[in-house]
């Protein structure tokens, strides 16, 4: 870690130590980012020179030199006004519809003044970017019950990276954008390999929840990154404005769809309540030809019946499914949640399948046992040219990587969930309840929303 590394790690740090001011409140932890994606806006926004877009009277110094008295109310003003009045579309986007909670001048006052003293001349402008990231990653690890149960690990958003390797020119997408980690990750990635390339991209997202797509906006924006995030549903028309891209990078929420009111989709052949089987067929059938996707998704995509099939079936009809990686558990933080990543190219059908298995016999992550990028090394060196197609099947050896060809897949009922490795009896994860308690769930989520699709193949 050089020394500007360990200074960022610093600030964030004290960052989000101020989240203690407000917990005697009853703030939560995703509320206190919202908060400071407001506050740190308009902090960074002054420190560039960027605050030009800003109306008069709504920027950083109003803040820090307003008088104690009075300062959630002329706060909570000032918001409003940065929402309606500003210049710039991506500023109101930010501050659309705010609210604060800070319910106490005093509270306010020592948030702002703390944020205000810290080194912010010790920080290069690029810099801001990996700040931010970092309180992103704060707020899912240390707010698990909020944000943090499906956060994904950068470490694993940056492997995918890795893996998938964006290309000077790409359409980069991610129709569940979240943070925006994995848009983020691919700017990167682009910047280190090629920086004149990096601007010529074009990155688009979409993402339901609002204060969510805040944090997105934010995150981008702090990388000078230039994308159309959209703030709506992936799942029903607002996905009109997306391209065919190139590339789709992304991590669907899990779970069934909960009754709303909005017409889904009816260019998605397949429906079904299972929210990961529509994200699916949204991603593989919005690429263009040739255009390769990563997919985060749980065990039940890789085996459910019905609606499960036959997705699975037109999946490796019209795509090169490539390689399936079995991930390990405790990445994500929802009790049971098992996941694979899919790695597909449009185009062609199927012909063989590669399996690389990172979960059998391998402890689990947590808190006390991180997830870290070297987690990665061995499966990024045995699959990276599996996945991008310039090396042979056939060539690669390893203990944790088996291959079934599309007649075995068929043979399987197109099943997926492919175990082969003997688990070691000293596994701990034989006395796994987390894992037993998560296959039994998905089971009786695939068994309910089955009965569902055989009453409306009755009702019809």
């Amino acid at each position: 870690m050089g020394i500007n590394d360990i200074h960022c790690d610093e600030v964030s740090r004290k960052i989000w130590s101020l989240s203690n001011v407000l917990r005697d409140d009853g703030i939560v932890f995703h509320k206190y980012m919202s908060e400071l994606t407001y506050l740190l806006f308009l902090k960074i926004a002054d420190q560039t020179g960027r605050d030009s877009a800003l109306p008069q009277g709504c920027r950083w110094p109003n803040l820090v030199n307003h008088p104690m008295r009075g300062l959630v109310g002329s706060y909570r003003k000032m918001l409003t006004r940065l929402g309606e009045d500003s210049k710039s579309r991506i500023v109101c986007e930010i501050f659309g519809f705010p609210t604060t909670v800070f319910a106490h001048d005093e509270n306010l006052h020592k948030v702002v003044h703390e944020i205000d003293r810290l080194d912010w001349a010790a920080i290069s402008t690029d810099a801001f970017g990996v700040i931010y990231e970092s309180l992103l990653e704060r707020n899912a690890t240390e707010g698990r019950a909020g944000a943090g149960q499906y956060f994904t690990p950068r470490a694993l958003v940056d492997s995918i990276v890795r893996i998938m390797a964006p290309q000077d020119g790409d359409t980069i997408q991610d129709p569940a954008a979240g943070t925006g980690g994995f848009l983020t990750s691919a700017h990167e990635y682009l910047v280190h390999s090629n920086t004149l390339g990096a601007s010529r991209m074009r990155y688009e997202g979409v993402e339901i929840e609002r204060d969510t797509y805040r944090l997105c906006l934010m995150n981008l924006y702090l990388h000078n990154m230039e994308g159309a995030v959209i703030h709506g549903d992936a799942l029903t028309g607002d996905v009109a404005q997306l391209s065919s891209p190139d590339l789709i990078l992304a991590n669907p929420p899990f779970g069934s769809s909960a009754g709303g009111v909005r017409p889904r989709r009816s260019d998605l052949p397949f429906q079904t309540a299972n929210k990961q089987l529509m994200f699916l067929q949204h991603i593989y059938r919005s690429l263009r030809p040739g255009g390769r996707a990563a997919i985060i998704l749980p065990d039940n995509v890789l085996f459910e019946p019905g609606v499960g099939r036959r997705v699975r079936e037109d999946l490796m009809k019209t795509c090169e499914l490539r390689v399936i990686l079995r991930l390990p558990q405790g990445i994500f933080y929802a009790q049971g949640v098992n996941t694979n990543v899919l790695f597909l190219k449009a185009g062609r059908p199927t012909k063989k399948v590669a399996f690389f298995d990172m979960r059998s016999n391998v402890r689990r992550f947590n808190k006390r046992h991180p997830l870290t990028a070297a987690a990665f090394d061995e499966f990024e060196r045995t699959c990276a040219g599996i996945v991008s197609g310039a090396i042979p099947s056939s060539g690669v050896k390893h203990d944790r990587l088996k291959f079934l060809s599309r007649a075995e897949i068929a043979a399987r009922e197109d099943n997926l969930d492919y175990i082969w490795l003997k688990r070691s009896r000293s596994s701990s994860e034989i006395e796994d309840m987390d894992r037993l308690l998560g296959r039994i769930s998905e089971d009786l989520q695939s068994a309910l929303r089955h009965i569902e699709e055989i009453d409306r193949e009755i009702l019809k």
